[in-house]
């Protein structure tokens, strides 16, 4: 049973890596076009919207990166694979995305005293077209979304960017019938904050991550828990978790079990201990066993 939800998983993500490269693919085009015109028409919003474009490219070869990185064999010098770098560049594009917020709203203060004259019409069509394709490359995602978090994260992240795009439109066409100039460096304001929520939650998490910290989908007190409540566990010490990847955990820890355990008995329960981590977002798991009471003398000698 559980070897053919691992196949029907490992299949679905190869059919998503086509998913990737459409939804790059597309949404590079339209950050392209969408650059070009809001700088020959000088519409803020649009290059605003193109700036949040720019994070959604990034954020899908992100996670193309992550899943081709899985299957690359681990080295000598890097015995845990490459798996990591797509942590550094999460934090890489956290930062240019905190720069870029911080070049838009440096540029729409300077245009509130000084607004221009920018064509509804073309920012409503050229928006229009974004929400066509991001609502597309969203539908490529839904139905392996609840299969692994990254798919799931990209499929909400480009649901939220047509509805922004649909912001854009609404500002495009009030424009054409109102003489609000305001309107298109207020749209890139707003636009500015959502990058900015959605950044400043990947910077945070990616610089934890960085950082060795516990990931946020995992939780320490349910494992502390989960392995408690095991018969023969009498008590546990030195326990870590970290991140290998975007995707994948790791941890270690030292388990005193009961006197009268024999060799059978504690790989048993050390195999039960890890199947239930799994379900806990834990998919690499490190445990060293100790027979009888917890070292005391060791703690102690930690504590000087």
């Amino acid at each position: 049973m559980e070897h053919h939800h691992d196949h029907h998983h490992s299949t679905s993500l190869t059919n998503v890596t086509t998913a990737f490269v459409v939804g790059i693919g597309l949404n590079l085009l339209f950050l392209i076009i969408e650059a070009v015109v809001g700088y020959r028409i000088d519409s803020l919003a649009l290059l605003t919207d193109a700036g949040h474009n720019l994070s959604d490219v990034a954020s899908l070869i992100l996670s193309l990166i992550a899943f081709k990185l899985m299957k690359v064999k681990s080295t000598e010098s890097y015995t845990y694979g490459f798996s990591k770098a797509t942590i550094l560049v999460a934090l890489l594009n956290a930062v240019i995305l905190l720069i870029a917020v911080a070049s838009i709203v440096f540029e729409a203060i300077h245009r509130f005293n000084n607004p221009q004259n920018v064509p509804g019409k073309t920012i409503a069509i050229v928006a229009g077209i974004g929400i066509v394709i991001n609502a597309f490359t969203a539908y490529l995602f839904m139905k392996d979304k609840e299969q692994d978090l990254n798919i799931k994260s990209a499929y909400l992240h480009l649901a939220a960017d047509a509805l922004v795009s649909a912001g854009v439109v609404i500002g495009g066409i009030t424009m054409m019938y109102t003489n609000w100039l305001w309107l298109d460096t207020a749209i890139s304001l707003l636009i500015a904050i959502v990058i900015l929520v959605s950044t400043w939650n990947l910077l945070s998490e990616s610089l934890r991550l960085a950082l060795d910290g516990v990931p946020a989908n995992v939780d320490m007190e349910a494992i502390k828990t989960k392995i408690k409540a095991k018969k023969g566990v009498r008590d546990f010490t030195h326990i870590h978790v970290w991140a290998l990847s975007t995707t994948k955990n790791a941890l270690t820890a030292q388990l005193v079990v009961d006197p009268g355990a024999d060799l059978q008995t504690i790989e048993t329960l050390k195999k039960s201990i890890k199947h239930d981590l799994e379900h806990l977002n834990i998919q690499h798991a490190t445990i060293e066993t100790l027979i009888g009471k917890s070292d005391q003398e060791d703690c102690a000698a930690e504590e000087l």
